[in-house]
């Protein structure tokens, strides 16, 4: 894991065998994401002596994000140079449980004076049944979406006993 500065300022790698056996290895396979296959060529192409913006160009991006890849190798290693470091992101806002409170009484008949459930009608009734303090139309439609359930569309709803 080597890494140092040249003469005219700009960033050298110099692979171990073991890391150059790896990129050699992931370049070849080719099962990676695209992500990780362009790290890995700035890694190749650096060891051989390719200046950062020569690898930029040559791999159409920007010469600060080549001498960052090879500025991670030598700091932290190949597997940080190669793969992007986990974010925690938001945490969800709402529970399983009632994710699936929520798609059963989707699966359910709608209330009385409606025919069918609507996004609206949905995000209303959990609300009103206490199951959420508060939702929004978008949050119901991705739970719909993951679910893939269209209330709307008779035929996908399972409604108990009698049909609808």
């Amino acid at each position: 894991m080597a890494q140092k500065k040249s003469r005219k300022g700009g960033v050298v790698v110099k692979l171990t065998s073991k890391d150059r056996k790896k990129v050699l290895f992931l370049i070849g396979k080719g099962k990676e994401s695209g992500r990780v296959m362009k790290r890995a060529l700035v890694l190749k192409l650096m060891d051989q002596g390719m200046a950062s913006p020569q690898v930029a160009k040559t791999l159409g991006m920007t010469a600060m994000s080549a001498r960052n890849i090879a500025k991670n190798y030598g700091r932290d290693g190949l597997e940080v140079a190669l793969h992007d470091r986990p974010r925690t992101g938001q945490p969800r806002r709402m529970k399983q449980k009632v994710v699936s409170q929520i798609v059963a009484m989707v699966c359910a008949s709608p209330p009385e004076g409606y025919a069918r459930w609507s996004v609206r009608l949905i995000a209303e009734e959990a609300i009103k049944k206490k199951l959420v303090k508060k939702t929004n139309r978008e949050s119901i439609r991705l739970i719909l979406k993951n679910h893939e359930l269209k209330p709307w569309l008779k035929k996908n709803v399972v409604h108990g006993g009698v049909d609808a």
